[in-house]
């Protein structure tokens, strides 16, 4: 698949030492090897949806973006690089013809639980 980085992250994403100056070493490592594994794929439908990608449609205020898991509860967001986007006729994406992304973002997005 090409991948593309969305602005607010390009610069992250230039060299390996602006990664890790980013995101740490191992969070690094970790974005790398997805990256890889994403590059490799033809198609979005071809991204293992088992660990350790485990690639994953978002919902909520994410609906229509998809991750993948790099290191504890971060993860690598993208959104399919197509205008319009691919749908099935069921009106979900249609991961078979998505070729491009956009990586978005690393983060995680998962609510913090409160100590009592």
């Amino acid at each position: 698949m090409q991948i593309k980085y969305g602005n607010k992250i390009q610069r992250n994403f230039r060299t390996a030492s602006a990664l890790r100056r980013a995101y740490g070493d191992r969070r690094a490592e970790s974005i790398t090897a997805r990256l890889l594994v994403l590059s490799d794929c033809a198609t979005l439908s071809d991204v293992p949806t088992t660990p350790p990608e485990r690639r994953h449609l978002l919902v909520g205020n994410r609906a229509g973006q998809y991750a993948v898991d790099v290191h504890d509860q971060y993860r690598l967001i993208f959104v399919p690089d197509h205008d319009p986007v691919p749908q099935r006729e069921d009106g979900g994406i249609d991961t078979d013809r998505v070729t491009a992304i956009v990586v978005i973002d690393v983060l995680d997005y998962h609510p913090r639980r409160r100590r009592r």
